[in-house]
């Protein structure tokens, strides 16, 4: 497995999107635009909620629509715009789309084994670290509304465990290392009621 790049040493929030109805079953979504359902929604909602006071000085978002609708979510009670950037968008995952999460997934990380038409592991986290890096230019706070994939590709830049699965809707604080060290923080936040 290569090293991504680095990410710029600025602290931010990430957000992966509410549920959608293929979260809930288990499926693939990659790049299949999968709107947000029901409890998504409310996710979405929550997760602004926890946000208001977070300071927050812009809010940058993959274009798909779940992230999209999430992070209108963050915006409706913050104020600010959502900025939209391609890098962001989750991993194309190929063929397997709208397939079970199976045990190809782990040797995909890994470098080992790239579904057909998919994007390879190693892409998608140069892509994720220079969207947030391009992301962390604007003034910060900043909040970055992305997706599971994509995180877990962010979880190696940050010197974390790949291959760890990310909650929907829970707002993760993220700050570089103090001291040279090289494993970032990360801290879920404790959501609103």
């Amino acid at each position: 497995m290569s090293t991504p790049p680095a990410l710029t040493r600025t602290p931010f929030w990430f957000l992966r999107h509410g549920e959608t109805d293929w979260n809930a079953q288990g499926l693939s979504q990659g790049r299949t635009d999968i709107p947000l359902n029901q409890v998504g929604e409310m996710q979405a909602a929550r997760a602004a909620r926890t946000l208001r006071e977070a300071g927050l000085a812009t809010i940058v978002a993959s274009p798909l629509v779940r992230a999209r609708h999430t992070a209108e979510a963050v915006a409706e009670v913050t104020g600010l715009p959502v900025l939209l950037d391609p890098d962001l968008a989750e991993v194309n995952f190929g063929e397997q789309e709208g397939q079970p999460m199976g045990d190809w997934y782990d040797d995909w990380i890994a470098g080992h084994y790239t579904p057909p038409g998919a994007e390879t592991f190693a892409a998608l986290a140069e892509r994720a670290v220079r969207g947030v890096n391009r992301a962390l230019t604007h003034p910060g706070p900043v909040l970055v509304v992305a997706h599971g994939a994509l995180f877990r590709a962010l979880r190696l830049a940050l010197g974390h465990e790949p291959n760890v699965r990310t909650p929907n809707a829970l707002p993760i604080h993220l700050t570089p290392p103090e001291d040279g060290g090289t494993a970032w923080g990360i801290a879920p936040a404790v959501l609103a009621d």
